[in-house]
């Protein structure tokens, strides 16, 4: 089944900042914040600065969303 991309805003470090992410992806990654004991938008921090400076934010978040379910 194919998920339609969606926009969520978040704000992080006190910048707003929408992000274009499938339902599922977004799921997740809220389902992997709520397992750290850790807010929405400082997991995407996290992830904001860990990811190379020529990456987009929402392919950084699906890698990421990625690499946990094969750890899994």
């Amino acid at each position: 089944m194919v998920s339609s991309v969606v926009k969520h805003s978040v704000t992080i470090r006190g910048h707003r900042t929408s992000l274009s992410l499938e339902q599922p992806f977004f799921d997740r990654l809220m389902a992997i914040a709520a397992r750290r004991q850790m807010s929405l938008a400082a997991l995407i921090a996290e992830i904001d600065d860990a990811r190379p400076k020529d990456a987009n934010l929402s392919s950084a978040l699906r890698i990421f969303v990625l690499d946990d379910a094969l750890k899994g």
